[in-house]
């Protein structure tokens, strides 16, 4: 879960590489580099901090998933798919990630 709006999240990683022990705050920002969450984590990230985002007026951001195998790129297109938040989504330009990256346009958060 992702809540308020900044704090280092390496600040919150136990030395031995354990799971955040509390609730993990980000910055709102136009990108989301999602190699530092858990694959199952991911989900619930991505929509929390979609949501966010249109709160704070965003109409459009960045989200990191990297190229590997595609299996993360793959999970976050099918969550986007289905938020009615979502105008629509794509690959991010080659200078921005390629499709190791997605760019996500967003409806107004009071429309």
């Amino acid at each position: 879960m992702i809540r308020g709006s900044n704090i280092a999240h390496s600040e919150m990683i136990e030395e031995a590489g354990e799971p955040f022990k509390e609730p993990v705050r980000l910055p709102i920002e136009d990108a989301l580099d999602l190699h530092a969450f858990a694959p199952k984590e991911v989900p619930s990230v991505v929509e929390e901090y979609l949501e966010l985002c249109r709160q704070a007026g965003m109409s459009e951001v960045r989200l990191i998933h990297g190229k590997g195998t595609g299996a993360q790129r793959a999970v976050v297109r099918r969550l986007l798919r289905n938020l009615p938040g979502v105008l629509s989504f794509a690959d991010a330009p080659s200078q921005a990630g390629g499709w190791g990256a997605t760019l996500v346009r967003l409806k107004p958060a009071d429309g």
